[in-house]
């Protein structure tokens, strides 16, 4: 409780309830999306590049999402390792299946989504 409280005072928040109504705001957007619907967000993967063949099969697999990937992003976090950050929007089926293929894939370290579902969010058109 002690470091819910420090938190408190470093955000300049007073009210509990508060912090508890965001708390389960973001758990429910975070969760929803694997229920199904329309979906947006990012996926974060950490790779290996001297694995064999993982650039072009990250390529490949990008091609077969071309509806859902909004943009791609490559940084070299060092010789040996790279992360690739898609943007993403789409069906929850379609992005479920990209993480699968990723997650898969010999020389991934780390796959890490941030996605959230259209609807709970207030953003369907």
């Amino acid at each position: 409780m002690r470091e819910l409280e420090d938190l408190m005072k470093s955000l300049g928040i007073k009210n509990k309830s508060l912090i508890f109504r965001e708390a389960l705001r973001l758990f429910i957007s975070e969760h929803k999306w694997r229920a199904g619907g329309s979906i947006l967000g990012v996926i974060s993967v950490v790779y290996d590049h001297e694995a064999r063949g993982i650039d072009s099969k990250l390529t490949d697999i990008q091609h077969d999402y071309l509806n859902e990937i909004v943009s791609a992003l490559h940084i070299h976090i060092d010789r040996k390792n790279c992360m690739l950050v898609l943007a993403l929007k789409g069906s929850s089926e379609r992005v479920k299946s990209l993480l699968t293929r990723i997650i898969k894939l010999k020389g991934v370290k780390l796959v890490r989504p941030v996605l959230m579902s259209v609807e709970s969010e207030g953003l369907e058109s």
